[in-house]
């Protein structure tokens, strides 16, 4: 079933739009996101950062930057696919209490269900190290490498149930230079990130983005 696209409101300066930011990790690109809201006047603001690790040193960094931050781990139930769903009911709680309005992924590596992603469709986005389609899943780096490609990049795109198959809304380039390896493209992807995520961002939350 195809999703049913509903964009968020406009936010203002005196009423952001609500963020919670998802991570599972460093949460590098969550931390350049909340330096953006709090040094411009800005139309969103993030109420709450979530990860599913308990030790996603992201969590630390969005405390000290004076924004909640809460730990959401896998629920210790066997069977697989009710743990994702317990899971993504204890965040979609964590997303209610906050009063979220639009949830942005950054770095986190879980695959969302159908079900968590249909509510939210318009309302969540991710950034993903590729210039996709090409490149998609969780080796990006490694499978731009092998391909012997001259160009990578990063882009923004609107979830939908499938693995980084979600519409695209924005792509920064960057040139793959023959000696680089894994590590350096990464650390260049990731400077473009740190500035295309919060520029789509205020682009969504200032209504300059259509909807699917």
């Amino acid at each position: 079933m195809p999703e049913a696209w509903s964009l968020p409101r406009k936010g203002t300066v005196e009423d952001p739009l609500r963020l919670a930011v998802l991570i599972s990790g460093s949460g590098s690109g969550m931390e350049a996101l909340i330096r953006h809201q709090q040094n411009r006047e800005c139309s969103h603001v993030t109420n709450v950062v979530i990860s599913d690790r308990i030790n996603a040193g992201g969590l630390a960094k969005a405390e000290a930057l004076g924004v909640t931050a809460v730990a959401v781990p896998l629920p210790d139930i066997e069977d697989r696919e009710q743990r994702r769903i317990a899971h993504e009911k204890e965040v979609g709680e964590v997303l209610a209490d906050h009063g979220v309005e639009v949830v942005i992924l950054s770095g986190y590596m879980r695959l969302l269900t159908p079900s968590f992603v249909a509510p939210w469709a318009g309302r969540i986005l991710n950034i993903h190290p590729s210039l996709l389609p090409d490149f998609p899943g969780a080796h990006a780096h490694r499978d731009v490498i092998a391909a012997g490609v001259s160009k990578s990049g990063c882009t923004v795109h609107f979830v939908d149930s499938g693995m980084d198959t979600g519409p695209i809304i924005d792509q920064a380039e960057v040139e793959v230079s023959p000696d680089d390896d894994e590590d350096s493209l990464a650390a260049k992807v990731k400077r473009l990130e740190h500035v295309l995520y919060p520029s789509v961002i205020d682009k969504l939350s200032e209504g300059r983005i259509e909807s699917p």
